[in-house]
């Protein structure tokens, strides 16, 4: 749900702005509004610019640990020599992987020439010899060399000649000769060993650095936007009064509200507290309990709702898990999930916010992979070591429906979209009863009475409930009701006709894009099969594979499929079983409800923890 928030005004004496602002950023618990978006100042942009290049260190350093980072701040290092240090570190890397491909080029260089002392070399040029290297290809080789002075051919491989021409005066050949690496093939093999000792031990200290000192960049990082953030805060006050009275404005939760009058009655600034009115654009703050508070995170990745409209979370969460464990649909892979989470939280305490959704995923998983019957891609519904009773539970096999015969999951994967749809049309109407009234809501309202309902009587027809006739009438009555809501009423402030016309283009959206909607659902059961069929697919093959090479290696040969290859599935099912929930909650839930996600998250205006 969203917390009530209360707006305040104050009034400060120019002189003491700054003391105030210190207060309030003590107390802790005011989002401060801004007054302007984007205003700058040239303080604020340097800090910004100190803020993108300490993420852009951060971010790097974060891939060089191999190991849990240092968790003692380092005050003795300033943020300036630190990010020098870094720097330097890393150009020292730069340069010696820089100086390898020249040297492996030299290397192929002297292959060809192989391993000899360039000193002996000098001593025959200062016997008066005159010695030269050449390469070229067999065509361009002329016989008439050999008259001019001595040749050696060194290599000779696919058409191309490599050979030195010894004679005691300079001869010219109608080629250039080479310029081979001054250094020996063992000097520059040497000379690599070197460079590629230095480069692994250059990587090994920035990797101990970072190590060092990640987590003091990072609490460095955390004060720089304590400062931004008083930047910003300073920026929003707008002078009055030729500048000696400075005007905020704020918010605080309701729940809130007495320490701040207490804390403010101490001083002597003028302040004044009220409800929010119609136009203001109040800090959202969600208050849900440890359950749903997990699920948080998603609906801020598409965004906080407005003040006028409700927190989608607490739906977010049961669908959201539900359509997880559809997707992922293997209580083998649930009890994984869980097991996971428990031993990377207590590996990785920092993440114990996701580890706790990943552990509550898995339990969804591991119930509802039950329901559908699969068991690390085996079928337990047909399995005789399963209790009968807990087969009556689950959903498998076919059922007959309107002639002709359909898989009961798909049937469950449809049903699940129409519910989940409906209960958006609820809320879409519940919506607009909030903020405009239930007289401007009828066309919604009429909506939610026709698929609603309908839906409802539908079912009872089919299932046999009701009788016929009364079936009928009831869908009648419902349709007429819910036709005055859709064409008459559906905005009580224009002309009749063109409501008519509203009425119908909306009648043509919700055709169109109502099935479509609903048949998004049947990813779930596409998922959910998938997901069973590779399982399947590994056991099978695990199974072949001991059976062809017989005793102990076969077994281990096929433990070895059975690990990797669930483990594959896990991997690449979860990411389905994120993403496609995902979008049935962004898109399909989100557009049938109205849901806008506009909302500004509740950031207080408070201190950072200085270390």
């Amino acid at each position: 749900m969203i917390s009530k928030m209360k707006k305040l005004t104050f009034l400060i004496y120019h002189q003491e702005y700054e003391s105030f602002l210190s207060q309030i950023r003590e107390l802790g618990v005011i989002h401060v509004q801004p007054r302007q978006a984007g205003l700058m100042d040239d303080n604020l942009q340097q800090s910004l610019a100190k803020r993108a290049q300490y993420k852009e260190v951060l971010k790097d350093m974060s891939f060089k640990i191999k190991e849990k980072a240092d968790d003692t701040i380092h005050r003795d290092l300033p943020v300036d020599d630190l990010l020098s240090q870094y720097t330097e570190l890393n150009n020292q890397i730069a340069n010696l992987t820089q100086q390898l491909p020249s040297i492996d080029k030299e290397i192929a260089e002297m292959n060809v020439w192989g391993n000899f002392d360039w000193q002996a070399i000098r001593n025959l040029e200062k016997a008066g010899y005159h010695i030269q290297f050449y390469a070229c290809s067999e065509r361009e080789f002329n016989p008439k060399w050999e008259e001019l002075c001595d040749i050696v051919i060194i290599d000779k491989t696919v058409g191309r000649m490599s050979f030195v021409a010894i004679s005691h005066e300079p001869v010219r050949l109608e080629i250039e000769p080479l310029r081979l690496p001054e250094q020996s093939l063992t000097q520059l093999e040497a000379k690599k060993a070197k460079v590629q000792e230095e480069l692994s031990t250059a990587k090994n200290r920035l990797t101990q650095y970072c190590v060092t000192n990640y987590n003091t960049l990072v609490q460095y990082s955390k004060e720089l936007d304590g400062e931004i953030d008083l930047i910003k805060v300073r920026l929003d006050g707008e002078p009055q009064a030729e500048g000696a009275v400075m005007v905020m404005e704020g918010w605080i939760p309701a729940e809130n509200e007495q320490p701040v009058k207490d804390f403010l009655d101490q001083g002597s600034v003028y302040y004044e507290i009220r409800d929010t009115q119609k136009g203001d654009n109040p800090p959202i703050k969600l208050k849900n309990n440890w359950f749903v508070k997990m699920y948080e995170t998603l609906t801020d990745m598409y965004g906080m709702p407005s003040y006028t409209e409700f927190d989608p979370t607490p739906l977010i969460a049961p669908f959201f898990s539900l359509f997880f464990a559809f997707c992922l649909g293997d209580a083998g892979y649930g009890l994984v999930l869980i097991a996971l989470g428990m031993i990377l939280k207590k590996k990785m305490p920092d993440m114990k916010g996701i580890m706790n959704l990943v552990i509550s995923l898995g339990v969804f998983t591991a119930i509802f992979g039950t329901v559908l019957g699969t068991f690390f891609g085996i079928n337990i519904y047909e399995a005789t070591w399963v209790p009968e009773g807990l087969k009556n539970f689950m959903v498998s096999g076919k059922i007959e429906v309107a002639g002709g015969t359909y898989d009961k999951q798909m049937i469950l994967a449809l049903g699940i979209g129409v519910f989940h749809t409906i209960v958006a049309m609820l809320i879409k109407a519940l919506v607009q009863t909030s903020r405009f009234g239930f007289k401007n809501a009828l066309g919604a309202w009429g909506w939610f009475l026709l698929v609603g309902f309908g839906t409802i009587i539908a079912t009872f027809m089919f299932l046999n409930l009701i009788p016929e006739n009364v079936s009928k009438w009831a869908l009648i009555a419902i349709g007429g009701i819910a036709a005055i809501g859709i064409y008459l009423l559906n905005d009580l402030h224009r002309n009749v006709f063109i409501n008519i016309g509203a009425g119908v283009w909306d009648t043509y959206n919700m055709a169109t894009g109502l099935m479509g909607d609903i048949l998004s659902y049947m990813r779930l059961y596409a998922l959910g099969l998938a997901g069973g069929m590779l399982g399947g697919v590994f056991n099978s093959l695990g199974l072949m594979v001991q059976d062809g090479i017989g005793g102990i290696p076969g077994w281990v040969v096929c433990c070895l499929i059975l690990v990797l290859g669930h483990a594959f599935n896990i991997a690449m099912s979860c990411i389905s079983a994120f993403v496609h929930p995902l979008r049935l909650n962004f898109v399909e839930y989100f557009k049938n409800s109205g849901y806008e996600g506009t909302g500004v998250l509740y950031n207080p205006f408070t201190n950072i923890d200085k270390k």
